[in-house]
């Protein structure tokens, strides 16, 4: 029988636009881009020219620290823009597709038979090493390492976030085919899985992995949550981390030598017409989904969900690591008194501050407006009871501001990424920008290491 945790702690927000569980079809993008974006810590090499040609899973850049790991295209067809901005700094290596897609090949042997030297070349070569991503700092895992555990969230519990069960459906063997070349790299694999996922989903047959089950609020899903009530980082230690997903973009290489990062997404959120699924490659252009948006009011495209996710606008492109569009008013309209106003029973307030909080089953509609500027930082204790694990946040963020490695070490950093605090971020009275902090102290530790 699975393990079983609770999580007492976190914010479950119910919005409006959740997607229907109906699978539709969608042409194909008009563009596709490689974000190096996408990858904190990521000094790009360009390896390839405007007006090349390329295959899915041609190199398109590596990175200059671990030159190995390569950053491929996901679809055949011709670069069409090298976008760069200030200081030449690359942005994106965008790729018109071509009708007929063809895939770099890469020679299939028996899992089984294979060593663990021989899995990370074929995943180096067959650019799925991205995927595999690494705590402390949440940055793609370094080949040479061995981690102590792969983590798996076999369940997003963020606003809006699609239904991993249904994204996967038909994908049990491809998955389970991930896990077997997975287990090459690692000695212990942990897959986490809600009540609901625990007897019925794809999951429920999968072996080689120990299946914990989490029961409550987000971040209850968050991959970082669930290792550290399973197996917390300590220092010098190191723990891989994937998504779903990328588990069976795995499967499909060691199966079938190809390249091959299609998947289900969800495309949601209050200002689109009919939430649903569409089957998407990695890296499209959002423009491929606009015609399922209100076009009434001022939007904004968000690549993955409200509280991480990357505003990308109408014509950005959907993000490495994220499984869905969402798409919510812009926030760019004044309300009569403002947040001053005790009524706003449209608005939500996870501290109480409207009477909105006696209809506790309404969803909300909320846009982007955060009702306020940057403030003094203070103690207030809100943190603490979104974020269910057992490090001091407000002081490690304090601790980022001062620069102090010795005190970032000892309140945890080891142990969050931006995802972990977002929920910290959102319920913030005085608007700190704790994401982006996070990533400035986990800079300052690679740099310093």
């Amino acid at each position: 029988m699975s393990n079983v945790i609770r999580i007492r702690k976190g914010l479950t927000l119910s919005l409006k636009g959740k997607a229907e569980k109906v699978l539709s079809k969608l042409p194909t993008a008009t563009a596709y881009a490689l974000k190096p974006g996408d990858f904190p810590h990521l000094t790009p090499r360009l390896l390839v020219g405007e007006g090349d040609a390329v295959l899915a899973g041609t190199p398109l850049f590596n990175d200059k620290r671990l030159p190995e790991v390569r950053y491929v295209s996901p679809v055949s067809g011709i670069v069409s823009a090298i976008v760069r901005g200030e200081k030449r700094r690359l942005l994106a290596v965008v790729v018109k597709p071509a009708v007929e897609q063809e895939y770099l090949t890469h020679d299939v042997a028996d899992v089984a038979a294979l060593s663990r030297e021989q899995v990370v070349s074929l995943l180096l070569a067959g650019g799925a090493w991205p995927f595999i991503r690494q705590r402390p700092y949440g940055t793609v895992a370094d080949p040479s390492d061995t981690p102590k555990a792969i983590f798996i969230s076999g369940f997003d519990s963020a606003p809006l976030a699609p239904d991993t069960d249904f994204t996967l459906i038909g994908e049990a063997e491809t998955f389970q085919k991930g896990i077997e070349v997975l287990q090459k790299l690692a000695g212990k694999l942990y897959l986490g899985l809600n009540d609901e996922m625990a007897a019925t989903s794809i999951f429920h047959k999968i072996k080689g992995v120990e299946k914990v089950v989490f029961h409550g609020p987000h971040p209850a899903g968050n991959v970082g949550v669930q290792m550290h009530h399973i197996s917390p980082i300590n220092k010098g230690e190191k723990a891989w981390t994937i998504d779903p997903h990328h588990v069976i973009a795995i499967g499909r290489l060691a199966s079938r030598g190809v390249y091959d990062v299609s998947k289900v997404i969800a495309l949601a959120g209050s200002e689109v017409k009919r939430p649903r699924y569409f089957r998407i490659i990695a890296g499209a252009a959002v423009s491929t989904v606009s015609g399922y948006v209100n076009t009434s009011g001022h939007c904004r495209y968000i690549s993955g969900n409200v509280l991480t996710g990357v505003n990308v606008g109408a014509d950005g492109y959907l993000g490495f690591y994220d499984n869905a569009i969402t798409v919510i008013p812009e926030g760019d309209k004044y309300e009569f008194l403002g947040w001053a106003n005790p009524l706003r029973l449209h608005r939500y307030s996870a501290s109480r501050s409207y009477l909105s909080w006696i209809f506790p089953d309404r969803d909300y509609a909320l846009d982007t407006n955060i009702n306020g500027s940057e403030r003094a930082f203070v103690l207030t204790g809100i943190y603490e009871k979104v974020l269910p694990m057992n490090i001091l946040p407000v002081y490690l963020l304090k601790a980022i501001m001062a620069g102090n490695i010795d005190r970032m070490e000892q309140l945890g950093i080891y142990e969050v990424v931006e995802e972990d605090l977002a929920l910290c971020e959102f319920v913030c009275p005085s608007k700190i920008p704790v994401q982006d902090l996070l990533r400035k102290g986990m800079d300052l530790m690679m740099n310093n290491e």
